[in-house]
């Protein structure tokens, strides 16, 4: 057979490839490599803050803070919980531009803290890890230190943000909710716990700064908690006041949040997630404001919940009236919870009203007050005085003691 031609069929292919090296290499000289090019326009000088790394947990349970901030006249760390910052917050210059400072001994835990730069307060820019407040964000290190609360190789749970519109504020809200190690293999149904958060807080907070996921995967690897679903909703639903929480304007003495959570938070757990529905399986505990939330939600519907936590707070102005010349004179909380209060049948299912307050904490006459109250009234009151004041520190710690008396 005749061999079929094949040089006119490669040629053009060929002179083609020829053509196209010619005019890369024309071009390359031309505007040298693309690598080169993109890298020419991304060039910058070396600064401190390429390396540089803050926090910096240090031995004897320290922690160095570090900024870059060359330009600025004055520099501070500021924080909630770290002790004495307004004396001692004043971060050093070095001749690089890097500002930093050493705090310490501090409890171990978890901390907010933010730089103020020139008195303009920033987030710390070589830390990813931050907590939300209701008005602003807050860079967040832990050091690690105290077992119940740092992170160990046990089986976790998963934290979700749920999203809900709330029928009775007109408007989407967030929360997060925690489901147990197992939860996702779709068996079975859980006991649920409602943790409120305090003044100034988000839904966020009881799960970053408060540890509150890390230390239940803990209790229940440890046979010390039951496995549980833990609801921890947003408790502000508008500007806070103190001493005056936002109203619902259908009601005008009935707290807005609390509407919030008997309408639509409560549904729409008990419709999306595997919850018992039983009095004996369902709890509520909160700090400060969400304290006086749980009080305000437990005894409103006192047949609903057999376990009570209130920490560091109580109920706020027990026996006065406020004067809100938008609502009239307000009537007292005794007065709207003295039917609950007076009924001995709905103490008998109740398991649990316990509660918690350091001996420097700024509530804690307000705490006294309303111990002594609901106990001249029948309830078994426990409480426990502690060290210590206003802080994180202490309400890790009073979820950890809270948690194992549950269910």
């Amino acid at each position: 057979m005749m061999e079929r031609p094949t040089s006119t069929l490669n040629y053009p292919t060929s002179r083609f490839c020829h053509l196209s090296v010619i005019l890369g290499i024309g071009l390359l000289l031309l505007w040298g490599s693309p690598g080169a090019s993109v890298q020419a326009q991304f060039r910058r000088d070396p600064t401190p803050n390429d390396t540089l790394k803050s926090p910096v947990v240090l031995a004897g349970h320290h922690i160095s803070f570090s900024i870059y901030a060359p330009q600025a006249e004055d520099v501070r760390l500021g924080g909630t919980d770290i002790p004495n910052l307004a004396e001692t917050g004043s971060m050093t210059k070095a001749a690089n531009g890097v500002w930093s400072i050493v705090v310490g001994p501090l409890d171990p835990g978890s901390y907010r803290y933010l730089f103020q730069v020139d008195g303009i307060q920033v987030l710390d820019p070589r830390n990813p890890v931050t907590s939300e407040s209701n008005a602003n964000a807050w860079s967040l290190v832990h050091l690690p230190g105290n077992e119940y609360m740092d992170m160990r190789n046990v089986p976790h749970g998963a934290v979700s943000e749920a999203t809900y519109f709330s029928t009775s504020l007109g408007r989407i809200r967030r929360m997060h909710v925690y489901t147990p190690p197992g939860y996702e293999r779709g068996k079975g149904s859980y006991p649920v716990f409602y943790l409120l958060h305090g003044a100034f807080d988000t839904d966020d907070a009881w799960t970053t700064v408060g540890r509150a996921a890390v230390i239940l995967d803990n209790l229940i690897a440890q046979d010390e908690a039951r496995p549980m679903i833990v609801v921890m909703p947003a408790g502000h639903t508008g500007p806070f006041r103190f001493g005056q929480p936002p109203a619902n304007p259908a009601n005008p003495w009935q707290d807005a949040f609390v509407e919030d959570f008997q309408t639509d938070i409560r549904p729409f757990i008990e419709k999306h997630y595997r919850v018992k529905t039983k009095r004996k399986d369902r709890a509520i505990a909160g700090l400060s404001m969400g304290g006086a939330h749980t009080l305000n939600i437990a005894l409103a519907k006192l047949e609903d919940f057999s376990y009570i936590g209130v920490f560091s707070s109580g109920i706020f102005n027990l026996s006065g009236q406020s004067g809100d010349t938008n609502r009239g004179q307000a009537p007292t909380w005794m007065d709207l919870h003295r039917k609950t209060l007076t009924d001995s049948r709905l103490k008998e299912g109740l398991d649990l009203v316990w509660f918690a307050t350091g001996k420097e904490d700024f509530l804690i006459n307000t705490t006294h007050e309303t111990v002594a109250m609901l106990k001249e009234y029948g309830f078994d009151v426990i409480y426990q005085e502690t060290a210590g004041g206003h802080t994180w520190v202490n309400w890790r710690d009073y979820l950890y003691r809270f948690l194992p008396l549950l269910f």
